[in-house]
């Protein structure tokens, strides 16, 4: 317990929280794995602002726009790049604003004030650039240089080992940087426990961080035309990675930051040595701090399958919301989504959490404290203290209490290390609760011969739905927020999320339920 709390007097010291999402490649529409992305930064940014209201926060997303892959796709789609990325980086907007992604920053890579940030990174890495022939096997899928270790002979074609995407051999005249003497810096900054997270990705860089080499900076711009030009060479065009990492720079207000460094970084499994080797040793490389952590978390298979555009399984978010509705949605990604191994997404699996958790456990609880039949007058009744106490002779109550009383520390502790789903699972584990708690004493049969016993499970059960949803405000805001009004609750602070009763001075007046009729989330059909 002394961890948790610990952890939650830390939070309210913080003056600001600054968390990012990768920035998302415009060759393709966004996908639920990158939805995925960002209500994970949601989810926390919410959690953190909720802990501490006072809390500047920094939330920051965007697209990434340049290079030669997206000039592909721009020509593939007969528009010009410029319209080109100005489209897919709109369907970002879109979708994120659908799903209610609460970000401060949406940063486009093709913006005046990124190429400016550029540039001046440039500038300081500039001891350290050397330009001469630079040879490789080259994935323009994944914009990266391979090394021969790296790729592999498939079919008699030459691809990543590690994204299966085919390879080409490239000799060119760029900048390029030695990785190798930040080597001792970058493994000091790796030593501390909690730099990578989950653990089995941080013991993946403490391999990678043995195999340094010189890495390309710029590509020539005969080449790579869609880029940034580097700073008094035209000729060359800054390497699509480091433009990319440096957004989060920008969004800070570099080089007048006064927000640096960020307290998470959120990115894909995929990029991780983009993210915990490249980037921090750029920015050993500049002088400047590196970020205090950084969250990878694993993809979204579909029917146990990789998504892809060859198979044709890859999920429009925008479509998925249509069929489950947002707040279904993110629901879904948040409970079902492990950081540490691959998500399934599955129609029937969707459906079935969705119907039995939303619509029943909770929605369902809040229908039948709402009945005619038991609270005619929709109230949230004063508890009597007399009542209250006889419900300690009752044990599904003893467990009900003992799980109300935990919630906030057991659930923040998960919200705080960003493993939303094991925290809506102690959620959804109270609800249930709960309804056993709810049945056994049969209120339907009490309002007939013991109004006092009534109010008193009334109470409890609204108390309950209060707090829960007080606890799932970071991961399906807009429900919460409709159960919330429903039960005429204004104060929604973490630190309400405690049962009224342990403080007596609280238990005085009943309050009257909002009289509109909601159906907080409607069952969906299973074929």
């Amino acid at each position: 317990m002394s961890r948790i709390s610990t952890s939650f007097k830390d939070v309210t010291k913080k003056t600001s929280y600054f968390i990012t999402t990768p920035i998302f490649y415009v060759n393709a529409n966004p996908h639920i794995g990158h939805l995925y992305s960002a209500l994970i930064a949601d989810a926390s940014a919410r959690f953190q602002k909720l802990l501490n209201p006072n809390l500047n926060i920094i939330f920051s997303t965007g697209t990434d726009e340049h290079g030669l892959k997206v000039q592909k796709a721009a020509e593939n789609c007969k528009l010009s790049v410029e319209n080109y990325c100005s489209k897919i980086s709109n369907s970002y907007e879109t979708t994120f604003d659908k799903f209610d992604i609460s970000h401060t920053s949406f940063i486009r890579t093709t913006a005046e004030n990124h190429k400016k940030c550029v540039h001046h990174f440039w500038n300081k890495l500039e001891p350290h650039i050397k330009k001469g022939k630079y040879s490789g096997w080259y994935c323009t899928a994944d914009e990266t240089f391979l090394s021969q270790d790296q790729i592999e002979l498939v079919n008699n074609v030459r691809v990543s080992k590690e994204s299966g995407r085919p390879v080409e051999w490239a000799e060119e005249d760029n900048y390029k940087i030695d990785l190798r003497p930040f080597k001792q810096d970058l493994q000091s900054w790796l030593s501390k426990p909690n730099r990578i997270k989950p653990k089995v990705f941080h013991e993946i860089l403490n391999r990678e961080v043995n195999d340094l080499y010189d890495i390309s900076l710029s590509r020539p711009q005969s080449r790579v035309s869609w880029g940034i030009p580097v700073p008094k060479d035209d000729t060359q065009t800054v390497y699509v990675w480091l433009d990319a990492l440096v957004n989060y720079l920008t969004v800070s207000g570099y080089p007048n930051s006064k927000i640096w460094p960020p307290n998470v970084q959120v990115c894909g499994k995929d990029i991780l040595k983009f993210h915990g080797i490249l980037w921090p040793i750029f920015l050993i490389a500049a002088g400047l701090k590196l970020p205090k952590q950084i969250f990878v978390h694993s993809h979204w298979k579909v029917n146990d399958e990789k998504m892809s555009k060859t198979k044709g399984n890859v999920v429009d978010p925008i479509n998925a919301g249509c069929q489950y509705t947002e707040s279904g949605l993110r629901y879904f990604l948040l409970r079902e989504g492990t950081a540490h191994s691959d998500g399934n997404y599955n129609d029937l699996k969707i459906r079935r959490i969705l119907n039995a958790e939303l619509a029943d456990t909770l929605g369902n609880l809040l229908n039948r404290c709402c009945g005619k039949a038991i609270n005619p007058n929709l109230s949230y009744p004063k508890l009597d203290l007399i009542q209250f106490e006889r419900l300690f002779a009752d044990s599904y109550f003893i467990e009900l209490n003992n799980k109300l009383e935990g919630l906030a520390d057991i659930v923040g502790s998960h919200y705080e290390e960003l493993n939303f789903y094991k925290g809506i699972d102690e959620i959804i584990a109270t609800l249930q609760c709960c309804n056993r708690f709810f049945e056994y004493n049969k209120p339907w049969e009490l309002a007939k011969n013991d109004v006092d016993k009534l109010e008193s499970i009334l109470h409890v059960t609204l108390e309950t739905l209060r707090i829960s949803g007080l606890a799932l405000q970071p991961i399906i805001p807009v429900l919460a927020d409709q159960l919330l009004n429903k039960l005429n609750i204004n104060n929604r602070n973490w630190n309400q999320i405690t049962p009224k009763w342990k403080n007596t001075n609280e238990i005085v007046n009943p309050i009257n339920l909002k009289k509109d009729n909601i159906v907080l989330f409607k069952k969906l059909l299973i074929n």
